[in-house]
């Protein structure tokens, strides 16, 4: 079980969001790419890691926007960081995650969505992405790209 984990916001110069499709307790659901904190890491660390296992892009860590925690009885007590990246080389492609063999892989599609398009996404996880993420972005003045609505 893991305790940590990160999630990284990649926005192109269009303002699009890049979310990574995945298969999870039987269903097809949309988010930014990340996972799980390794030990050692930091969650910079981690999220540079993750969004290249998951996009082959290599990217800055520009600021944290949410820190999430749960506390569940069947997983405990966890807690996910959710950064703001910027690339800095390479061409978003459909990576793979290295905890699962190749008949066995979670990853199933990358994708920008407009703001317009991540409103009407089925399956994206989670909620908040669809509008309070717009709203932490404005307020904290934190894209590297202008926000535009």
């Amino acid at each position: 079980m893991w305790v940590g984990g990160v999630r990284v916001v990649i926005l192109d110069k269009e303002n699009r969001i890049l979310l990574v499709k995945q298969h999870h307790e039987e269903r097809d659901i949309w988010l930014v790419p990340g996972g799980g904190i390794e030990d050692g890491e930091t969650s910079a660390d981690a999220g540079k890691r993750e969004v290249f296992e998951e996009t082959g892009l290599e990217i800055n860590i520009k600021d944290m926007i949410w820190h999430v925690e749960e506390v569940n009885d069947e997983r405990g007590q966890r807690f996910v960081d959710y950064m703001l990246g910027e690339i800095v080389s390479g061409i978003p492609e459909l990576g793979k995650d290295p905890e699962f063999d190749c008949n066995n892989q979670i990853l199933r599609e990358i994708k920008y969505f407009t703001k317009d398009e991540l409103s009407h996404c089925p399956d994206l996880y989670p909620e908040e992405l669809r509008n309070e993420l717009w709203e932490v972005l404005e307020k904290k003045n934190c894209n590297p790209y202008k926000i535009r609505n």
